[in-house]
């Protein structure tokens, strides 16, 4: 596996977050008939790779309508993705994307926005802005990440099980503290571009 598939695949799956998403599927879930649980998240986990994809390849069309530069993107995804890991270090009541409503799920809130969320889309274009040369490994790592993210969901109860309820919290404000860090040189990114613009 190369240096950028490698890099890219774990950049995607920290914004994908599996881990901090477990309580939101088993709280969903839960409620569910058992055997709806495991097509639901089947199909939610499809339909945000679709749109990620989408963004993936239509990222650099959608920034050349909107205007939009790769610095503003890297600046807009770097303050997205730090304040998402804010909220995986220091939890709110509400949890990391906010309150949940009861009945099954579809789009809301398990595709969109706990999967595939602003910091994902963002993170996405800002990778097929930057190196379009290098799509189709940009497209090789988001399977990779949605594909471990799609075996952790369908796993949610069972692991939330053997972790325990700390357990499931200590790994997820690790992986927060780990995108606190991506979110930062992100933003740094950003900014040093931008001011090497202005000179």
């Amino acid at each position: 596996m190369s240096t950028d598939l490698f890099s890219a695949s774990i950049l995607l799956l920290l914004v994908l977050d599996p881990f901090g998403n477990l309580p939101i599927v088993v709280s969903i879930t839960s409620r569910m008939p058992r055997e709806r649980r495991v097509p639901i998240v089947l199909r939610e986990c499809l339909v945000a790779y679709l749109l990620l994809i989408a963004f993936l390849a239509g990222g650099r069309t959608f920034m050349e309508w909107l205007q939009l530069s790769d610095v503003s993107l890297a600046i807009a995804g770097g303050i997205i993705l730090f304040l998402i890991a804010m909220r995986m270090v220091f939890p709110t009541a509400d949890g990391v994307f906010g309150d949940l409503r009861d009945g099954e799920p579809f789009l809301v809130p398990l595709a969109v926005p706990a999967i595939a969320g602003p910091s994902a889309m963002a993170t996405v274009m800002l990778m097929a802005s930057r190196d379009p040369a290098h799509l189709w490994t940009w497209v090789l790592a988001l399977t990779i990440a949605m594909g471990v993210t799609t075996v952790v969901l369908l796993a949610a109860p069972r692991l939330q099980a053997a972790l325990g309820e700390r357990g499931v919290i200590a790994f997820e404000r690790l992986m927060g503290l780990v995108l606190t860090a991506v979110a930062v040189q992100m933003l740094l990114n950003g900014v040093r571009e931008f001011v090497a613009q202005l000179r």
